[in-house]
């Protein structure tokens, strides 16, 4: 057995395509790439060969500097490697440490797609099949585990909702949740247009980007990082942008039709013949809510000068039998017009047609409650049918230990700086 220190693209891809349960776009050939172009890391395709020359298990590692030419690995979303074979973990992992030890690093940090253990829908503990043990052996040779974090605190979100592709799109369609489900049954009432592809769209994809991290707080790159992240992965067939919008001259007519349609109602529902039944009293109110709900939000349309508006935006990951909603954003207005739904809707249409197997929602809250902010974008991923997953967590492993409990003690404060620099500049 030995460490190959620099697999060709061809035999580090071709190793990956054959463990396709552990595919991920994270551990993609071309993302080291991007990374090292947009991060400045430096990325390492290692692999570990048998006796006769076969790849047993590979690794992406990007190397990030330190003062004093220290340096540390991110292996994201782990190795590719049987987790279940322990010895081959244990030499693997000897091979690394020493690797490691050559660049003057502190540790590796890996974060595996191995689940923790099967969740159902609300997020309670199927025990028949945990990894418990497994983060134990992980320890026993060195890691340290990080802890269980429930919302997006490490590098990659510990939770997700991951859908199979695996059933017809109406078993699919069939399995949302009933509010998912006569959302997308109505079709699409206010005539939303759907771009995909479009590399000049990146800018307005940008613009709901900004408004989600504004509304919920949450970090945002660059319109730089977008633009190369798209034009990168899409040359290699790894990602699609896709970007909702709507003519806002129609909207109105739109919404003038309706509220003329319910009044038209209204008016028949005050004939005498409809006066003395209970049903249709109750009828007539449902429908004076409608109107009333209809005047509300086209109170919010009437003022928009822009001819056509943004609604919703995603980029896509994909690779081997896997698709990622990475990156999307919401407009702040006219949110019941419910593009997030359109959108997603046709992303898994694509995903399937296009023969992917399984489609990851990318990240979710561990702690769902509707106390939590991110508790809306938990609701909304649940209704689309995935599978709940937890995955085990970050875990380090330690190759200098002194220095390392030095710089885990100065980041946290570096990072609160930052931030603080961060919110300053907002203000």
């Amino acid at each position: 057995m030995k460490l190959i220190e620099n697999l060709t693209q061809e035999k580090y891809e071709q190793f990956c395509q054959k463990h396709k349960e552990q595919s991920h776009f994270l551990h993609s050939y071309v993302w080291g790439k991007f990374q090292e172009k947009e991060r400045g890391v430096i990325p390492h395709y290692v692999g570990y060969e048998d006796d006769k020359h076969n790849l047993v298990a590979a690794a992406l590692l990007l190397e990030r500097k330190l003062v004093l030419n220290y340096t540390y690995f991110y292996s994201p979303r782990g190795y590719v490697i049987d987790y279940k074979n322990k010895e081959l973990l244990k030499e693997f992992t000897e091979s690394l440490k020493e690797f490691a030890q050559k660049r003057k690093a502190l540790f590796i940090k890996i974060d595996p797609d191995v689940k923790l253990h099967d969740l159902d829908i609300e997020g309670n503990i199927q025990e028949e099949n945990n990894n418990e043990e497994l983060i134990s052996y992980l320890k026993s040779l060195g890691y340290k585990h990080l802890g269980f974090n429930k919302n997006f605190e490490n590098n990659q979100p510990r939770y997700t909702f991951r859908l199979s592709l695996e059933p017809t799109i109406e078993e699919i369609t069939k399995a949302f949740h009933p509010t998912t489900k006569k959302i997308i049954n109505k079709g699409n009432p206010y005539n939303l247009k759907l771009i995909k592809n479009d590399k000049e769209t990146i800018d307005n994809f940008f613009e709901t980007m900004s408004q989600t991290s504004d509304r919920e707080g949450i970090v945002n790159h660059s319109y730089k990082y977008y633009k190369s992240y798209y034009e990168t992965l899409h040359k290699e067939n790894m990602s699609d942008l896709y970007v909702v919008t709507v003519d806002v001259k129609k909207l109105k007519e739109t919404y003038k039709d309706k509220i003329k349609q319910i009044e038209d109602n209204i008016e028949k529902m005050s004939d005498e013949k409809y006066k003395d039944s209970e049903k249709n009293a109750n009828k007539k109110q449902e429908f004076i809510n409608q109107l009333n709900k209809a005047k509300k939000e086209y109170e919010v349309i009437e003022p928009i000068k822009e001819k056509e508006l943004t609604l919703s935006a995603i980029l896509t990951a994909k690779y081997q039998n896997k698709v990622w909603t990475l990156h999307g954003g919401n407009n702040t207005l006219l949110r019941e017009l419910n593009a997030n739904y359109f959108i997603y809707y046709e992303i898994i249409k694509d995903a399937k047609k296009e023969g992917y197997e399984v489609i990851d929602f990318f990240g979710t809250t561990g702690n769902p409650v509707p106390e939590n902010p991110v508790y809306g974008i938990h609701l909304f991923k649940k209704r689309l049918g995935g599978e709940y997953t937890e995955f085990i967590g970050e875990l380090d492993l330690i190759i200098n230990k002194p220095i390392y409990y030095i710089y885990k003690t100065l980041v946290p404060i570096r990072y609160k700086l930052q931030k603080l620099r961060y919110n300053n500049k907002k203000k």
